[in-house]
């Protein structure tokens, strides 16, 4: 018996643990991203929303797509179609800390997708991107794990 609610209290324990640990991936409602189509971005050059008929786990996120061409072309390759830091904001990452995104507020520099909190923080991150950038890719590897 004893043994038996050791072995559940473990059990328990590493559940939390797990369930406590910050994803590096933006995730909202259970999508990251906020459901949108990562390779959309780059094929329509909008922000589209995706179908959860077209999903795939990666990275911590389930991720959707507005078609099988575009879930096809993210398993291919989700790492040149995938948001830098995760879909977290670019402006707030070369701030030092993590913050959400507006799927709208979004902007390929360099074949790489980055988005941003809102627009308004898009004009600001546009103003010296390729600094924010700079300091974003230095800063991310210390917060991708961080609440």
């Amino acid at each position: 018996m004893k043994t038996n609610l050791l072995a559940l209290g473990l059990i328990l324990f590493s559940s939390i643990a797990v369930f406590a640990q910050k994803s590096p991936v933006f995730i909202t409602d259970g999508s990251a991203i906020h459901g949108y189509d990562a390779v959309a971005y780059f094929k329509d050059g909008k922000a589209v929303k995706g179908d959860s008929h077209f999903s795939f786990s990666w990275n911590a996120g389930n991720w959707f797509f507005a078609n099988k061409e575009n879930l096809d072309a993210f398993k291919a390759n989700p790492e040149k179609y995938a948001p830098q830091y995760g879909g977290y904001c670019a402006y707030g990452l070369a701030d030092g800390h993590k913050a959400p995104t507006d799927p709208d507020a979004w902007m390929i520099v360099g074949g790489k997708l980055y988005l941003n909190y809102n627009k308004d923080v898009q004009q600001k991150w546009l103003k010296k991107q390729q600094e924010f950038i700079q300091t974003a890719d230095k800063n991310w590897p210390a917060l991708k794990d961080k609440e």
